[in-house]
């Protein structure tokens, strides 16, 4: 059913996702006096636990569809893997979705992805589309001989990617990935990696939050440190990024922006998440409105938050059997632990993430 904005308490929000994102979205609504549903193919997932309701079914599945349809107000997604199909159908059911369909469409695929922000005159690495080993030599010949192979679509987390080393390792590599349609990209001399977290609303307001610098391990985020040090330029520069993207969208809802920083100071686009993102999770204990509820207050309708930073924050996840140690974590006088709710460890598989606070300079 479809309601005027912005939403009244009470009303039902759907998420497509039930993992550890839709767990916390779950949970920020619930703050705001809202009820979920879940639509999660896996049963007992972390956010089914914590939400009013769930349906355990494929996310194209057309019943569950049609009951997200018709019960809910909204509906959004915690990860950007959900069919974009899936949201035409709830269009075509006449639900509202947020974000839509083109941000999610766009995502999905790398070289779309790519594209995009080249036609919007956003700065990206160089790339090259490959299908097949041929692409990948004739992409190393533009790329002084190294870069880096990844799927077009669905890896996340470093899965589907590897360095190429030169056209010698061109066959090698593509089995690598699984011999599956590719992007070739350019190796970046960054000096570190910063992302931005921002958020847009049903009128058009933007909220941007601090940059946040992030250290990663075998392909995972494992360290963010917020609000990152930052000069006046860089700053403005990842805001006028961020916006130029969420404008071009015409998205609503959070936004993750991941960024690489040269050493003369300019930045390049590495890809966007278009949902709340991992890089930003030092917000829930370091800032007067988190991003998983600025998502919810964006595809409600209601007034962005404001997002400045309450003490500065180093966010490190929890992988595997890390998380076993919550009690030495809880006794931490200045940390926030934040687990997930995951029925199994395993090695990499995040599994909750601490934020350790000190007071701002």
């Amino acid at each position: 059913m479809a309601q005027r904005f912005p939403l009244k308490p009470g009303s039902m929000i759907g998420v497509l996702g039930g993992g550890q994102l839709g767990r916390m979205l779950t949970l920020a609504a619930g703050r705001l006096g809202f009820d979920v549903t879940v639509l999660e193919p896996e049963p007992d997932s972390p956010a089914s636990r914590v939400a009013a309701r769930t349906l355990v079914a494929p996310y194209d599945d057309p019943e569950a569809l049609k009951t997200l349809a018709a019960t809910c107000d909204v509906v959004t997604f915690e990860f950007e893997n959900v069919p974009a199909a899936v949201l035409h159908q709830l269009k075509t059911l006449g639900a509202l979705a947020a974000p839509g369909r083109q941000p999610l469409a766009v995502a999905q695929d790398r070289v779309s992805e790519k594209d995009f922000f080249r036609e919007n005159g956003i700065e990206t690495a160089d790339f090259y589309a490959v299908a097949g080993p041929g692409d990948i030599v004739s992409g190393l010949s533009r790329m002084g001989g190294r870069g880096l192979l990844k799927t077009r679509r669905e890896g996340y987390d470093g899965k589907g990617q590897t360095w190429v080393e030169g056209a010698s390792d061109a066959d090698a590599a593509f089995q690598r990935i699984g011999a599956k349609p590719a992007i070739l990209e350019a190796r970046v001399p960054f000096v570190r990696e910063l992302s931005v977290i921002a958020a847009r609303g049903r009128t058009g307001e933007i909220a941007c939050y601090p940059l946040g610098e992030n250290w990663h391990e075998d392909g995972v985020l494992r360290r963010t440190v917020a609000p990152a040090e930052a000069s006046e330029s860089t700053r403005e520069q990842a805001v006028a990024i961020a916006r130029g993207a969420l404008d071009a969208l015409d998205y609503v809802g959070v936004i993750g922006v991941e960024l690489f920083e040269l050493a003369n100071g300019d930045l390049l686009v590495n890809e966007f998440a278009p949902r709340v993102h991992n890089s930003g999770h030092w917000t829930l204990d370091g800032c007067e409105v988190d991003q998983f509820e600025q998502h919810v207050r964006a595809i409600a309708g209601w007034p962005l938050g404001k997002t400045d930073a309450l003490a500065q924050v180093e966010m490190t996840n929890l992988l595997g059997d890390e998380a076993d140690d919550w009690q030495a974590l809880a006794s931490e006088p200045n940390a926030r632990v934040w687990l997930y709710g995951k029925r199994e460890a395993r090695p990499g598989r995040k599994m909750g993430h601490v934020n350790r606070l000190t007071p701002l300079v």
